[in-house]
This record gives structure tokens, C-alpha cells and sequence, in this order.
């Protein structure tokens, strides 16, 4: 006879979980006594429960097995949920152990008492609560199997009593992991779908997470169509490497030969992608999308014909029905047009003379050319996101991940985390903003606690950048969006976290090598350029608007110098 948490415990064991993120706290007590006698379930001690369900995020993302967090009643439990939103919309496994209040003092408005059920229940595939000690072995199995089989959040409520209550129950004798089926569609589905693949001229091809695995078949499937290639930022890390049909992104985070690759076909072949933003879909262009769930289909444009189906059986199954084009002129003008946007971006990622405040470019791509070629990279949201996808190249070995879908700030270090965990001998690169930093900074605590090798680079550009970028879009004055930041070197130093601080160009190549080298967690500090344009490929005239309303406010409003450093700094992103 165990315990209802040790029971949960010996059944994570046996179902392959090696570690839970979190932090204790009374309603909880039972959970981590039972971890605390169980060595190989290791507890992972964050500082805030958020960075639990993110970490807890990252490692399921990476390895795509089933990781787990935990928090405690009310607040505890509460602090999960923006990570675990992140964990639901990046579609990975995450079980959330979720500690209730005792469970006769439910509905008394009783201290810290909320509805757990309720509020996890938009961010998971699964939440129950655990009312009798009996449940727990088939809600558990449950739990398990809808985490993994619909790779989302499952949430267990499970009172701080009911954690403690004996059970006769032995924990699962097999590990549970998730059926995998490969999904082909319909015959006369796919028939269609070739005619109008080989009635098109100008044929491409928006590449996203779903191509996962399925490399080699996009790329003969390019070869055939005389295809380009876009991929989504998503997809970027499956799609980009060895790939000679790839022409880069599109969105708003792309650059233009993405866009235009889109912009000009007669034809789209979507493939494994919810990408979100409709004004970047081809007008008049038939399009053909293909996805393992049906709900996707058609969810952002409209689509002429719909494949329910795996990519790369798909691709499989359509091949033979394909008629190798002849013509690649498409194909050629796409990746002519890729090889000047290239050397455009590849041309802003320079030194900049005397103290100026460096190119985040050129942080960016020095960060690139010395990372190890197994490096995983995570992006806060926002400018660091952008610079990411234009300059960290993907080789079949690196990894990408950070909150795509969800977009929450923060998300960089405490996915570093879980990461580091997941992964203890590979090279884990934070590349963070300044405001998503200090928003969860206490993690730092948890790399040296935790003896976590992670290394946190910090775009610092004393603002929020990205939002101070919408802002002009729009028309608005930058307004409370600066940072008052301290020298992040030495919050690392003081922290036993290395800590480098750059503010000229000319020290940047030495620190970056040194950071990355270092045998332990580190920080790099970099001053960058607050007017830098990080602009989508292609401006809408509304936002031109914008941009020119913007300079007559800033100008009005005596901000007039602000303005001259925006007019000096690579204007020509936006042509």
C-alpha cells in the first residue's frame, strides 16, 4: 500500500519521467516527500512556477516525451498557467500536477482557494480533479496517454489530502507512451490535388513544424515542382538546412524574398503550417494545404483543396502522381531575389566604429558562427525572435525553439532551463531581451542552484523594442516603454553567473568566444542599437502611414533626435 503521490511518482518512473519542475509548498508536501526517496525522479528547484511550465515546455518540445511540473494550491498552481500555454499552443506533452486545497474545505472560499478545473481548462487537452484516492491510477493513466497521444497539457486537481491518502495500487508495470499512426489521405483526395500541383506554372511550397522528419521527401518534392521553398519560423529548423530550394521566410518576422515567393506563385502547397498572419497569403493563387488535423484546414485562408494526412506519407503518396516540371523559371527568379536579400542581411550584421552602440545583427551573427553545430537556440519574443530567424542557420543538428505560437515574453532563460536539463552535454544559448530577462531574472538563480551550464546572451537595448517598433507602425510616440536596466554582468557575477559586458563592436568577437567557452552559466551583456528597424518584408501602406505620422508626433513632441538616429540607421530595410 502507498500513498496517492507515491503511487503518481512510481508511475512517472515507470513511464520514462525523469525530473519534475516546480517549486513546494504545503498542498504539495506529499508529492515531494515521495520525489525525496526517489532519486531517480529528480525534483528541479525553480524560482517561479511559470518558469516551471515553460522549462517543463522546452523539454517536451525537444524531446517529445512527456515532462511534468508541479504547483502548489491557489497561487502556486496558478503560476503555471503561461507556460503551460505556451506548451499547449507549441502542441508538446506536459502533465501539470496541480495541488488543491483540502478537499472539505472546497467551495468554503477557504484560503487560497480558486477553480483549478476551470482555469487550466482553455490551456490543456485534459483536467480532472482528483476527488477519491481510487481515481488516481486510471485518471493518471489518462492524463498520461491524452498528453502524449494529443501532445498538449493534461492537468490533475489533486488536494493536498487526497496526496496523502493510501491506495492499493501498484504503479504501472509499462511505461506509457503515445501510438503513433501514419495518416495517408484519401485516394481520389490526393488524385485532385496532383492535377492541380501539375496544372500550376509557378508552384510554391510555406514548409512549417509539420515537416519534421519528412526533410529529404520536401526536397524532392521542391526538385519536382521546381518549387521554392518559404518556411515558417516554426518550420525553420526542419526545413532551412541543406535545402537549395529554401528562400527564407515570410511574416512578420521574414524578410522579402519569403514574401515574394508567395506573392508571385500561381500555386501554394502548404505543408504542416498554421501560420497566422493572412495578409502574407497570395492573392488569386490556388492553394493546396495539407495537415494531420482536420481542424487546421483552411483556418487562415481559404483553401481550394485539403489533405487530412502526415507530411511526409503524404509527400510520399503524391510523388508518383507528380509530373516533373520543366520550366524552372519561378524557381530561378525566387532564389535569385533570396540571394540578394541574403547579402542585404548578411550586410547590415557589421561593426559599427567607435562607441556607438552595437548592430544586434552583428551580435547575432557572431553568436552563430561560434556556437557549437549542436546547439540549441531559444529567442525571447520579440526583437531577439527576429533576429534569430535571420541569422542563426540551422543545420540538421541545431535546434530552435521558444514561444512561437504563444508569444509570451520571458520565455528565453526558463526554456534555457529545461533544456539545459533535458540536454546536460549540449551548448544551450538564451538569446533574451532586456525586458524579458528581468521579467523572470530570478531564474538565474536556479542555473547556479541547479549548476546548470546555460548561456544567457542579453540584447540590451534599454527598452522594449519590439513593442517601441508597433508603436511607430502605428503612428503612436513611443511612450513607457524604456528600461532602466542595470549592468547585467555583474547582477551574473553577483549571482555566480559569469557575466561580460560589451559596449563597443571592436570587444565583441573576443567576449562572445570567451561567454560561449566558459565551463559553467554565463551571461553577456551587449549594448545594442535602440533604433534598429526590424521591420516585416513587405509594408502595408497603413503602415507607412504610420511610420510617417510617427516622425511629425516624435518631431512635435520634441523627440526630434530620436528621430534623426531612427533616419540613420538602416533605412533601406524598408525597401
Amino acid at each position: 500500500m502507498a500513498t496517492v503521490a507515491e503511487f503518481i511518482a512510481d508511475s512517472l518512473v515507470a513511464s520514462g519521467v525523469r525530473r519534475v519542475y516546480g517549486i513546494p509548498g504545503d498542498s504539495l508536501n506529499g508529492f515531494t516527500d515521495a520525489l525525496r526517496t526517489r532519486p531517480e525522479l529528480a525534483w528541479v528547484h525553480v524560482r517561479h512556477e511559470e518558469a516551471a511550465a515553460f522549462a517543463a515546455s522546452a523539454e517536451a518540445g525537444l524531446t517529445g516525451e512527456l515532462a511534468v511540473c508541479a504547483g502548489s494550491c491557489g497561487p502556486g498552481n496558478l503560476h503555471l498557467i503561461n507556460g503551460l500555454y505556451d506548451a499547449q499552443r507549441s502542441r508538446v506533452p506536459v502533465l501539470a500536477i496541480a495541488a488543491h486545497i483540502p478537499s472539505a474545505e472546497i467551495g468554503s472560499n477557504y484560503f487560497q482557494e480558486t477553480h483549478p478545473q476551470e482555469l487550466f481548462r482553455e490551456c490543456s487537452v485534459y483536467v480532472e480533479h482528483v476527488a477519491h484516492a481510487e481515481q488516481m491510477p486510471r485518471l493518471l493513466r489518462i492524463a498520461i496517454r491524452e498528453a502524449l497521444t494529443k501532445r498538449g497539457v493534461a492537468v490533475l486537481v489533486i488536494p493536498g489530502d487526497i496526496g496523502l491518502a493510501k491506495i492499493e495500487a501498484e504503479a504501472e508495470a509499462e511505461r506509457i507512451v503515445a501510438s503513433h499512426a501514419q495518416t495517408v489521405p484519401d485516394p481520389a483526395e490526393l488524385a485532385a490535388a496532383a492535377r492541380v500541383l501539375n496544372a500550376g506554372s509557378k508552384v510554391t511550397i510555406l514548409a512549417g513544424a509539420g515537416c519534421q522528419g519528412a526533410h529529404d521527401e520536401l526536397v524532392e518534392l521542391a526538385a519536382t515542382l521546381k518549387s521554392p521553398i518559404v518556411h515558417a519560423l516554426r518550420g525553420k529548423e526542419f526545413v532551412e538546412h541543406d535545402n537549395p530550394y529554401d528562400v527564407g521566410m515570410t511574416g512578420l518576422l521574414g524578410f522579402s524574398s519569403g514574401y515574394r515567393a508567395m506573392e508571385h506563385c500561381d500555386t501554394l502547397l502548404m505543408l504542416g503550417t498554421d501560420f497566422p498572419y493572412q495578409q502574407f497569403f497570395p492573392k488569386g493563387a490556388t492553394i493546396v494545404q495539407v495537415d494531420l488535423r482536420g481542424s487546421q484546414l483552411g483556418r487562415r485562408t481559404k483553401v481550394d483543396i485539403g489533405l487530412i494526412g502526415g507530411v511526409k506519407e503524404t509527400i510520399r503518396a503524391l510523388l508518383p502522381q507528380l509530373e516533373a516540371k520543366k520550366s524552372s523559371k519561378h524557381l530561378d527568379a525566387m532564389l535569385k531575389h533570396y540571394a540578394r536579400t541574403r547579402k542585404d542581411l548578411d550586410e547590415l550584421a557589421t561593426a559599427r566604429r567607435g562607441s556607438k552602440p552595437i548592430h544586434p545583427q552583428y551580435l547575432a551573427k557572431l553568436i552563430d558562427d561560434v556556437a557549437d553545430d549542436d546547439a540549441v537556440f531559444i529567442p525571447d519574443v520579440g526583437s531577439p525572435v527576429v533576429w534569430a530567424a535571420r541569422y542563426v542557420h540551422m543545420n540538421g543538428k541545431r535546434r530552435l525553439i521558444g514561444s512561437f505560437s504563444h508569444g509570451s515574453m520571458a520565455n528565453a532563460l526558463p526554456q534555457g532551463i529545461g533544456a539545459q536539463v533535458a540536454f546536460p552535454d549540449r551548448q544551450v544559448v538564451a538569446l533574451a531581451g532586456d525586458g524579458g530577462l528581468t521579467m523572470l531574472m530570478g531564474e538565474l538563480v536556479t542555473l547556479t542552484q541547479m549548476k546548470l551550464p546555460v548561456k544567457v546572451v542579453v540584447f540590451n537595448n534599454s527598452s522594449l523594442n519590439f513593442v517601441e517598433l508597433e508603436m511607430k507602425a502605428a503612428g503612436i510616440v513611443n511612450f513607457a516603454t524604456d528600461l532602466a536596466n542595470p549592468d547585467f554582468a555583474q547582477v551574473g557575477d553577483a549571482l555566480n553567473v559569469k557575466g561580460w559586458r560589451v559596449e563597443r563592436s571592436k570587444d565583441l568577437p573576443k567576449a562572445v568566444k570567451a561567454f560561449l567557452a566558459h565551463d559553467g552559466p554565463a551571461i553577456l551583456d551587449v549594448v545594442t542599437e535602440r533604433q534598429e528597424l526590424s521591420i516585416p518584408p513587405a509594408v502595408s501602406l497603413e503602415q507607412a502611414k504610420g511610420f510617417a505620422l510617427f516622425a511629425v508626433r516624435t518631431v512635435l513632441s520634441g523627440k526630434g533626435t530620436e528621430l534623426i538616429d531612427l533616419a540613420r540607421t538602416n533605412m533601406r530595410q524598408i525597401f
